[in-house]
């Protein structure tokens, strides 16, 4: 318990032997404390009001002293009208004096607007034994609280059966006088219930037996006043101390949470971001420190008497910071003020571990929500609202950066044996998870705007990079690989929601594809010229061709495994075409050992591919037949066995036309009708084929479906069906 508190001792209470006071009349006090005068002690008593003036009287004063003591708690303390219920253990009522005179009052004299009225001297006999000695508002002011109540019991008591016996039938004024004394002294004791609560989660706290006798208090007030008095009296009505004791409670949690921090939001988004981000943190760490006080120390103490201490407390601070929470909502600004608030009411203030301990956590299902349910949702809206901006802003940023880099020749830097673009696109799924983290309808509202930003943001990107003079293989693979960890990404982050991305996603790299591809057939393409030529037959004019497609492939080790082997094998896939493109477009005609020499040289030249590609990792192996079949129907010397050479090539390349076998028979050069038996053959062989393409058996297989045979060897192969008709 504190030390008990000294007051300045007033003007003692006149002796009986000093010649008595005239006494007032309630209206003239009443006019007194209207006009602000104090009362002549010595004017004549001329008029005697009736009992409901001097209620009237009363009623102003309380509503004063109420008023008073919640504005300043210490109001009682320092009031004439405790010291005038001090008195000397010696003192007592004259001897010879009536009832009247003993309990006669001193003139009324206000300050600051409350009564301080003269108390009623009260001799020994009239005091408990435990209090023998001291006045109530000695008692008070030692909060000696309960010690104080049952005095002023007492006297509520004794009035009450006086009045009951007609006593003050003479003098209805004195009852009145006595009455508001003991009003007035029961609010001393209200006002010290709210100083005692103001300061229990101070620096200095109060003890546990006072916060105790604070609670028997209340009860015994309780117990006293059960229920307003038949007849209306006053001075029996119920003090509702326990609403008031919450009500302090209330006060002080807003007062405390109030001044955590004063300090306002800057209208600068980032500065303002930063502030509102220490100011949630100290608000919740005094919220914390305060809530663990009253757990650990202030409800104990509360809970002998039966008083909830824990659930009050916890829904004052829950309305207080609530109020302070819907201030910082007014004043922020921008997106990152706004997630601030969000994520502090749902993720900190939310959480359970919020108190530092498990058996302290929130109360979630009683307490209302910390914020309502409109400013929530104005919230989110005001949230989403800057997030499109903000995301839109982000995504011509990324842009604006990689021109930039562009610009500067910068090359893409090699991260896990990978190239790695720097270029943060992922913010899709970091937004989307801090949106989650809030709410699921926050999350796919985030979710549909950054969906609709980047698929807005793709097609400019993929454009903008293939006009710029930046087109390489390093920067094409690294983008390859980020778009591809991307899409793989978002669909395993958010399965079942961003199937609408992975289609730009796709496109988006597959024409990145496209365009490494066509880096290499702009590199190669002009060596094929010199195939199939008579210098070819003595020179190795492949080896160029391959030098370049094992350049090529290097780059490939620095692109996403899955990808590069799908890139690799379009490679195999063209390389394999063209040169069976040149062979079918001869620049020059082979007779004879130059025929065979020249189907030698295939087959050492598929061998070279399939050996070199093979060594690369490409496992399209369906691609090592073509050449050699047609290198076998070339140099082959026994004409019977070319049909078998055509079935096989057609069985292994369904996509193989009737030109095309026109045109390989062409090559050698064969009797009409030898060519008419062969190309009857083939065409039985192609129709199957056809059936079986229609049936998508080999669908994925596309090889002499794109060679373009040239207008000459069209009309060559014309000439050749006219003379087979």
């Amino acid at each position: 318990m504190l030390s008990p508190r000294t007051v300045t001792p007033g003007p003692e209470l006149q002796s009986p032997k000093e010649p008595e006071l005239k006494t007032q009349t309630p209206a003239q006090v009443t006019g007194q404390i209207s006009s602000g005068k104090e009362p002549n002690a010595h004017q004549e008593d001329t008029t005697r009001p009736g009992l409901d003036t001097l209620k009237r009287a009363f009623s102003w004063a309380s509503q004063k002293a109420s008023q008073a003591s919640k504005e300043d708690p210490g109001w009682l303390r320092r009031s004439s009208l405790f010291r005038s219920f001090r008195r000397t253990p010696d003192e007592g009522p004259a001897a010879g004096h009536s009832q009247g005179a003993a309990t006669a009052k001193e003139p009324c004299v206000f300050t600051d607007g409350v009564s301080q009225q003269a108390s009623t001297r009260v001799g020994p006999g009239d005091l408990e034994p435990e209090a023998e000695g001291k006045s109530v508002a000695d008692l008070i002011t030692e909060r000696q609280l309960l010690a104080a109540f049952e005095q002023l019991r007492y006297l509520e008591t004794k009035l009450v059966t006086e009045k009951a016996s007609r006593t003050f039938e003479q003098d209805p004024t004195a009852f009145a006088r006595r009455a508001m004394d003991v009003c007035l002294h029961y609010d001393g004791l209200a006002a010290e219930i709210g100083a005692i609560v103001r300061e229990t989660l101070g620096p200095e706290g109060i003890d546990q037996a006072a916060l105790a006798e604070v609670a028997r208090l209340v009860r015994a007030e309780e117990e006293a006043h059960p229920e307003l008095p038949a007849d209306g009296d006053f001075l029996r009505t119920p003090r509702h101390w326990r609403q008031h004791w919450e009500d302090a409670v209330r006060r002080s949690a807003q007062e405390r949470v109030q001044r955590s921090d004063a300090r306002g939001l800057t209208s600068e988004p980032d500065k303002g971001a930063s502030d509102l981000a220490q100011l949630l943190a100290e608000l919740g760490g005094l919220v914390r420190r305060d809530l663990q006080k009253v757990r650990l120390v202030v409800q104990p103490a509360y809970a002998a008497a039966g008083f909830p201490a824990w659930e009050t407390y916890l829904r004052a601070f829950h309305s207080a910071v609530a109020q302070r929470l819907q201030e910082l909502a007014q004043a922020a600004r921008g997106c990152e003020q706004l997630y601030l608030l969000l994520d502090w009411a749902a993720n900190v203030y939310g959480s359970p571990d919020f108190l530092g301990a498990p058996d302290l956590a929130l109360l979630t299902e009683p307490l209302p929500p910390l914020l309502a349910p409109d400013v929530w949702a104005r919230l989110e809206s005001d949230y989403t609202s800057f997030l499109e901006t903000k995301i839109t802003s982000c995504f011509e940023g990324i842009l604006q950066l990689e021109q930039n880099r562009w610009a500067a020749g910068e090359a893409p830097e090699v991260l896990q044996g990978l190239y790695h673009a720097s270029l943060s696109i992922d913010l899709v799924a970091e937004h989307v998870k801090a949106a989650g983290a809030i709410s699921a309808e926050l999350e796919a509202t985030t979710l549909r705007i950054c969906a609709r930003a980047l698929r807005l943001f793709l097609p400019r990107f993929e454009k903008s990079f293939l006009e710029s003079e930046a087109v390489s293989e390093p920067h094409l693979g690294a983008y390859i690989n980020a778009f591809e960890e991307l899409r793989t990404s978002l669909l395993a982050r958010f399965p079942g929601t961003l199937e609408e991305l992975e289609k730009p996603l796709v496109s988006a790299t597959c024409n990145f594809q496209k365009h490494l591809l066509q880096g290499l057939q702009h590199d190669v393409q002009p060596l094929f010229g010199a195939l199939n030529t008579k210098s070819w037959l003595t020179q190795d004019t492949l080896h160029p061709i391959m030098d370049k497609v094992v350049a090529f492939a290097h780059h490939l080790k620095h692109v996403t495994p899955t990808l590069a082997k799908e890139t690799l094998q379009e490679v195999h896939r063209y390389i394999v075409r063209e040169y069976l493109a040149q062979a079918l477009r001869p620049r020059e005609r082979f007779r004879g050992v130059e025929r065979v020499n020249g189907s030698q040289k295939m087959n050492l030249d598929a061998q070279a591919i399939s050996d070199t590609f093979q060594g690369l990792g490409s496992e399209a192996t369906w691609l090592n037949q073509a050449i050699p079949c047609v290198a076998e129907i070339l140099g082959e010397s026994y004409k019977d066995d070319i049909g078998q050479h055509l079935e096989t090539l057609i069985q292994s390349y369904p996509d193989i036309r009737q030109s095309h076998i026109l045109a390989i028979l062409a090559l050698r050069r064969l009797s009409r009708r030898r060519n008419q038996s062969l190309l009857q053959h083939a065409q039985d062989r192609l129709r199957a084929a056809t059936e079986a393409v229609g049936s998508g058996t080999a669908q994925d297989r596309v090889l002499f479906g794109e060679i373009e045979l040239s207008t000459f060897r069209i009309q060559l192969i014309t000439c050749i069906q006219g003379s087979l008709a």
